[in-house]
This record gives structure tokens, C-alpha cells and sequence, in this order.
């Protein structure tokens, strides 16, 4: 009877000496430089087919090299230079690439609290710019807004904060980012006021699912990831009802690494919202589409 309590007492020590150096590798790795990529977002293409209301396109890509400031590795202060390029190739005579989302972008980072907690806090602020690179007038002859070439440019700020934990059940990395964004009307063109939102809330649920072994000596990419935004305008918009689903914006995300490929995964996006597109943000879109993801991140 003695042996069996001391076995059960030994397999529980060990398992709990195990559980705790895995919280421990677990949250040594969900450091600053984490944080950032994360919020920064991965580089995509898509693929020239999808469902849904928006124009027929070749691709869409998004690039967006990002350069890291900071004193050292383990700083608990950062910041990042971001060089954000949106294009998009129709799906027309010539396959056009019209008007670029240009969005070039600092943002800072500050870790608080204990960096070996098993939940971490990061605080942030981020400016940044926005424009399509047109200088020509921003309604046609017709009132309609000008697509071709109509010039759209604003400039905002991004306040704040990212929450991030590890689940032991799961295996999973998981991280919850809330923020306002803010465009000043004195940083927009005046005839984007009252049509374009100034005042922005932005909520994100991100989840990166590892392989089950657990092995954290060695540098690992999650096998699929999980990510759910939304974003709620709160200012007055082309009149919009206070409960108006045009003010909602709304993605879900789901992220796949098949173990044949090193640098790249495939992805499939549901959205519904407003256009992000620059110029286009009039167009209410509703679309499925599927492509190609670089996922940079590595536990």
C-alpha cells in the first residue's frame, strides 16, 4: 500500500515538474518580438477566384516588410517601421492594377508586468498613413466618387493593447488584441468627412494550434491558426443609424501549414464590411476567398 501511494506520489510530482517547465518554455518564447508580428499581420495573395460581391479580381496581395528599433533582444520597449502595400490586379482587358492601398506605419510596443507570467500584457500605439498615390479629383463629373483616379488620403493613429496566454489542454498559443483608431478630421481630405469613419474600435481573437509533441527547444510553426476581427465605426457616417450593420466590419480567418511547405500556408477568409480598399470604401463587400499566407511567426 505504502509503494502504490509513493508511485502515485512520484507520477504526480514528475507530471507536475513537467507541466511547470512547459509554462515556463511556454512563456519565455511569448516575448515582445512575438507581440509585433502578430500585430503586424502576415503577407498574402490570393487566389483569382472566390464568392461573393466584389469585383472580379486576378489577386489580391498584401506586403508588409516590417524593420525592428529597439536596444536589445529582451527589451521590454520597440518599435516597428511597417512599409504596407495592398494591390489588386482585375480581372479586366490588360489585367489593370488600380490605385495601391499605400500604408506606410511606426508602431510602438511596451511589455508590462513580469515577463515570465504565464499572461502578458502589451501595450501599443501605432501613425500611420493612408493613400492610393492619385492626385485627381475626388468626385466625377456625375457626383460619383472617382475609382480610376480620384485622390484618397488620410493619416490616424492606433491606440491599444494585446492580452496573451498558452493553453496546456490545447497546445495553443492564444491572444486577444483590442484598440481604437483614430483619424483626425484635420488629417483627411474634406470631401472624406462624414463618409469615411474617423472613429474606429477594433477587436481581434487570434489562436495558433502547435504540433501535440510540445517541444519548444526547437523553432516551430503552428499547424493552422484561428483569427475572428471586427471593427465597429462609431462616429456619424453617411447618416448611419446608431445600430446600422453597415457600421460593422467582420472576418474570420482560418490558417493552414501543411508540413510540405516551409515559409508559406494556405488560407481561407470570410468577410462582410466595408471595403478596406482605399478609394473603395463605399462598397459594402460580402466575399469568400482563398490563398496563399506567409506565415513568419515561430514558437
Amino acid at each position: 500500500m505504502k509503494l502504490d501511494s509513493c508511485l502515485l506520489f512520484l507520477i504526480g510530482f514528475v507530471a507536475n515538474l513537467a507541466l511547470a517547465q512547459t509554462n515556463k518554455d511556454a512563456t519565455s518564447i511569448l516575448n515582445l518580438d512575438k507581440m509585433a508580428q502578430i500585430n503586424q499581420g502576415d503577407s498574402y495573395v490570393t487566389f483569382p477566384f472566390d464568392f461573393g460581391n466584389i469585383e472580379p479580381l486576378m489577386f489580391e496581395a498584401n506586403v508588409s516588410p516590417s524593420f525592428k528599433i529597439r536596444e536589445r533582444k529582451d527589451s521590454r520597449l520597440m518599435g516597428v517601421l511597417t512599409g504596407q502595400i495592398i494591390i489588386r490586379m482585375y480581372d479586366e482587358p490588360s489585367n489593370p492594377i488600380r490605385t495601391p492601398s499605400y500604408i506606410p506605419q511606426i508602431t510602438f510596443y511596451f511589455l508590462t508586468g513580469n515577463k515570465q507570467a504565464s499572461k502578458k500584457l502589451t501595450l501599443f500605439g501605432r501613425f500611420a498613413h493612408h493613400s492610393n498615390g492619385q492626385d485627381g479629383n475626388f468626385y466625377n463629373e456625375d457626383g460619383d466618387i472617382n475609382l480610376m483616379s480620384g485622390n484618397f488620403a488620410t493619416n490616424f493613429v492606433e491606440l491599444g493593447l494585446i492580452k496573451s496566454s498558452y493553453s496546456n489542454h490545447l497546445n495553443a498559443f492564444k491572444f486577444f488584441k483590442s484598440s481604437v483608431e483614430i483619424h483626425p478630421k484635420s488629417w483627411m481630405l474634406d470631401e472624406m468627412k462624414g463618409k469615411y469613419s474617423g472613429l474606429r474600435w477594433h477587436n481581434t481573437f487570434l489562436a495558433y494550434k502547435l504540433p501535440m509533441d510540445g517541444d519548444f527547444n526547437k523553432s516551430q510553426k503552428s499547424n493552422f491558426s484561428l483569427k475572428a476581427e471586427t471593427t465597429l465605426m462609431l462616429d456619424n457616417v453617411n447618416n448611419q443609424e446608431t445600430f446600422d450593420l453597415k457600421r460593422l466590419n467582420a472576418s474570420l480567418t482560418f490558417y493552414y501549414h501543411p508540413k510540405f511547405l516551409e515559409d508559406i500556408g494556405l488560407f481561407v477568409q470570410f468577410y462582410h464590411g466595408a471595403d478596406y480598399y482605399n478609394i473603395y470604401f463605399n462598397h459594402q463587400i460580402d466575399t469568400i476567398r482563398f490563398g496563399l499566407m506567409t506565415e513568419i511567426l515561430r514558437f
